[in-house]
Order: C-alpha cells, then sequence, then structure tokens
C-alpha cells in the first residue's frame, strides 16, 4: 500500500503542483494510515471498508489528536481515495459517507495594537541581526503572508518602488500583496545594509538568510518570533500566524471590506476569511460590556 502512497503524492507533485509542505503533510498523515492498516491485517488497499476508516479516527482521538488534526487526517484519505477512483485502482469509495470531525469553534488568538508594536520593537537594531528579525516581524504584520511564504520569498519578488511583495501561496499560486512605509522602510535598510554582510560573496535567491548566508528556515523564525514574544513581556502565545490573524483582524477594524482580506490573505474560500469577522464582533461586544453602564 505504501507504494501506492508514493504514486498518489508525486501525483499531487506534477499534476496539482502542491508545494513541499502540503507534500511532507499527506506523506505523514497516509503513511500513519496505511501503518494502522498493515497492524490491523489490511493488506489491500481494496480491502479498505468505511468502518476502517471510522476505526483510525476514533485511535486518532483516543491518543489525544485534536478535532482539526483528525479533519486534516480525513481529508488527505479523502483525496487518497478520490485519485484511487480516478486511477481506477478502486471501484468504490469508503469514505463517501464519513463525516469530519466535529471542531470546537474556538478564535484564533490575536495581539492588541500595543502588543504589535512591542513586538515589533523587540529586536536590537543595532545590529546586523536585528535589522533582518525586524524587517521580517514588520514584513508579517504588514502583508499577513504564511511563514512559508515568508521564509521562500525571493528577493526578485519584492518591489519596493511600487511597493509590492508577489506571493507564492498553496497550489504554487501567485498572489500581489502591498507593502506599507514603515515595512517598505526596513526591507530597505535589511537589504542594502545586511543582507550583503550576511551572505559574505554568496549567492541567495530568498530574501532572507541566516548568518552563515544559508535560506532561513520555518522553524529558525519559530523560533525567534518566541523569543521576541518573551522579550517584549507578551503574555499571549505568539507563533507566526499570530502575526497573520492580527493583520486581519486589524484589517477589518480599520475598515477594509472582506473581499480584499481574503484576496491578500491567499484564502481559496471567503468563508476561511469571516472568521476574522467574528474574532471583531467578539472585541466589539468585550467593549460594550466593559463600556456602558447597562451591560
Amino acid at each position: 500500500m505504501f507504494n501506492l502512497v508514493d504514486i498518489f503524492l508525486k501525483y499531487l507533485i506534477v499534476e496539482k503542483g502542491l508545494s513541499k509542505n502540503s507534500i511532507e503533510a499527506y506523506s505523514r498523515d497516509l503513511g500513519r494510515f496505511v501503518q494502522f492498516l498493515k497492524e490491523k491485517g489490511i493488506k489491500d488497499i481494496k480491502e479498505v471498508k468505511d468502518l476502517h476508516i471510522i476505526n483510525y479516527l476514533h485511535y486518532l482521538s483516543n491518543i489525544g489528536i485534536s478535532p482539526r488534526s483528525r479533519a486534516r487526517h480525513l481529508s488527505a484519505i479523502r483525496t487518497f481515495f478520490k485519485f484511487l477512483i480516478l486511477d481506477k485502482i478502486i471501484s468504490l469509495d469508503p469514505c463517501e459517507h464519513i463525516s469530519f470531525p466535529k471542531q470546537s469553534k474556538t478564535l484564533p488568538e490575536v495581539l492588541s495594537y500595543e502588543d504589535v508594536k512591542l513586538l515589533l520593537s523587540a529586536p536590537d537594531t543595532s545590529k546586523p541581526l536585528g535589522i533582518r528579525d525586524r524587517c521580517m516581524l514588520e514584513l508579517l504584520y504588514a502583508t499577513g503572508i504564511r511563514v512559508s511564504e515568508l521564509v521562500h520569498l525571493k528577493l526578485n519578488e519584492v518591489n519596493l518602488d511600487m511597493g509590492f511583495v508577489l506571493v507564492t501561496g498553496k497550489g504554487s499560486k501567485q498572489r500581489m500583496v502591498p507593502l506599507g512605509e514603515e515595512s517598505i522602510h526596513w526591507v530597505r535598510r535589511y537589504i542594502k545594509e545586511v543582507r550583503p554582510l550576511l551572505l559574505n560573496k554568496r549567492i541567495a535567491n530568498e530574501l532572507f538568510v541566516t548568518k552563515r548566508g544559508k535560506s532561513m528556515t520555518r522553524q529558525g523564525f519559530w523560533k525567534l518570533i518566541k523569543f521576541y514574544g518573551n522579550k517584549a513581556g507578551i503574555k499571549k502565545r505568539i507563533t507566526p500566524h499570530t502575526l497573520r490573524h492580527s493583520f486581519a483582524s486589524h484589517l477589518l477594524a480599520g475598515g477594509a471590506d472582506l473581499r480584499s482580506v481574503q484576496i491578500m490573505l491567499g484564502h481559496e474560500d471567503i468563508s476561511t476569511t469571516q472568521i476574522y469577522t467574528h474574532i471583531e464582533a467578539e472585541r466589539i461586544m468585550k467593549v460594550f460590556k466593559k463600556s456602558h453602564p447597562r451591560s
């Protein structure tokens, strides 16, 4: 069965053009599923029934996998079996009548304007790495791009004169995201003063590099943002996605329309973007309850 997963992954790369991170997620989730089937004595993919998938989802639940992650697993399994039907390897879809796990409707964590200012000011900009880190934080908050999009951003995808970045998102789809004056200032300063210093005559296509001249990684930036969150004294748990959520929420609070925010975030479906209207509505309710004399 693992060979079928390999064929499916090649299909996703060649036909669908999915990113490396997406392919790794599919590989990890489907590998776990196939291993579960083998342990249950299932040797042929044609033997898989809906009950096996239901049992697998129960297994994931019992070992503490969240509803959101279980839904991701099921999505990968569904896509896999649709591919097998398309390729005429199987004739019936065992996922057809299986529903996604119910997810709690918790709203994403966002930072206040004050906390964003504290975070952005945390790097020591008297040092080259501090300028780079300030630039990355400013760019992340200015554009709302994903951390994978940030670290893979190429130097030639940044147009400071026109004030935008060309971002390659999920499915290798590109979108243009505008930059504000503050982020343009820090990107320009980083490119002029710091990037050549870090590269030390080496060549790199990526905009952001490490002190060894290597490309910045997602994991590396996760550590940085956690460090600066602690340094700024922010009590909330901060991840790169926290700045993405804050970007969208603050735009809507400032009067931006939902469709424009959807385009900038690179959401396929506007319903995904609508979660931020709930954040703003919740914030308004908190203000009302705190401020109104009869609330």
